[in-house]
């Protein structure tokens, strides 16, 4: 990270002390030195109608953007209809892979079975960078209780590749909290979740868990893989 992150990182961490969740978004959705640079980027998979409501609460025209990589489950584009008219969310951006990428390195569509890391480049990273070209900072739905590289969560992080801010508002929730929200606010669940599915992804690299099990278990199993890349250790000096 270069030092002009390390002492943006400092700053917003000393503007936003202390907050997480809907205090954090209250905060850099509308105050301080991120307010208007914040895009939302969301899966609509089975915990994300939780940040979705909270950031429509704060503004719904907070850009929202959605990976569309070709290989979703039918059912989460229908989630993702539902929930946009539901929380009457003014801007969801729907991006996808560019077609040059998949024909030269996916033309069968089954780079997943072959190279899964380069299929997750080419349908999430390479897409997510270029979408969020003009935005200093981006909001995640990632949380601790997700284990892996996720357990050590900060709530503020720096991103050293593209020298932005990521906010995590939800890192320090456990599975209860999350749960207790949906509830209140009487969200709908992702048709997905029902059938045992706790974390969604593209359609061929997930699959049920069992109850108790690590949510993210079902994502890439057999794999020595937990991230699809777009989300990498903090790196903050």
């Amino acid at each position: 990270m270069s030092g002009s992150l390390v002492d943006q990182l400092a700053e917003i961490r000393a503007a936003y002390e202390g907050l997480a969740g809907l205090a954090l978004l209250r905060a850099s959705l509308r105050t301080g030195p991120l307010a208007g640079r914040l895009a939302l980027v969301s899966s609509f998979g089975a915990e994300s109608a939780v940040l979705l409501d909270m950031v429509a609460s704060v503004d719904r025209t907070t850009p929202v953007i959605f990976l569309d990589t070709g290989k979703l489950f039918p059912e989460t584009h229908d989630y993702r209809d539902h929930l946009i008219g539901l929380l009457r969310l003014e801007d969801v951006r729907v991006v996808q892979p560019k077609p040059s990428d998949l024909e030269r390195y996916d033309p069968r569509g089954d780079l997943w079975q072959r190279e899964p890391d380069l299929c997750c480049d080419i349908r999430k990273t390479a897409t997510l960078d270029e979408a969020l070209e003009d935005f200093d900072g981006w909001i995640t739905g990632r949380k601790r209780f997700h284990g892996g590289l996720r357990s050590r969560l900060p709530t503020i992080e720096g991103e050293a590749s593209s020298g932005r801010i990521k906010l995590n508002p939800l890192a320090p929730w456990s599975a209860e909290d999350v749960t207790a929200y949906q509830r209140l606010r009487n969200l709908p669940a992702h048709p997905l979740t029902e059938m045992g599915y706790r974390s969604i992804g593209c359609a061929p690299c997930t699959r049920p868990v069992a109850d108790g099990a690590d949510p993210r278990s079902g994502r890439w199993w057999g794999l020595d893989k937990t991230e699809c890349g777009i989300h990498k250790p903090a790196e903050e000096s």
